[in-house]
């Protein structure tokens, strides 16, 4: 249980290799605890779902469209046959304005291709003060691995 308790480990793993792949068990509270250690430390938290991500660059660092989902009852005649584009803001750019290490927390990553995990791991390279972790399943104890050997794994 110490390693819950100061979450040094993590935090210098995540440091050294920018991205982590994170097993947790499933009934929870590990991530979290993880979590707000992290933003202890200084780190700019941002939670989300891995899931609907698309592109990773331009979700998270550039002004993208967005189309919603057509449910059926609209008219198709204003817009193209899959509806209007919505403009939607990036979600990681005005964190990384300010100063400080910035933390993106994905959930669900176990939809994400190998190709999209590239990517994210592309994003830490180039700037160095984003780290990501990437929550792939469960497990029965607590454990992580970076990103980049589970991708060769796959």
């Amino acid at each position: 249980m110490p390693l819950l308790l100061s979450g040094r480990g993590f935090r210098q793993d995540l440091e050294r290799v920018g991205a982590l792949a994170l097993f947790a068990p499933l009934e929870g509270g590990a991530e979290t605890r993880l979590m707000r250690r992290l933003r202890a430390a200084g780190y700019q938290a941002h939670l989300t779902s891995a899931r609907g991500l698309g592109d990773p660059e331009a979700f998270l660092f550039q002004l993208h469209g967005v189309r919603p989902p057509h449910l059926g009852h609209h008219s198709v005649g204003r817009g193209a046959a899959v509806g209007e584009v919505h403009r939607a803001m990036p979600l990681l750019a005005p964190q990384l304005q300010a100063e400080g290490p910035v933390l993106l927390w994905l959930l669900e990553g176990k939809v994400l291709s190998a190709a999209e995990l590239t990517a994210l791991i592309g994003l830490c390279r180039r700037e160095p003060r984003l780290k990501i972790v990437v929550e792939m399943g469960g497990a029965r104890a607590l454990r992580w691995q970076p990103l980049e050997q589970l991708v060769v794994g796959v």
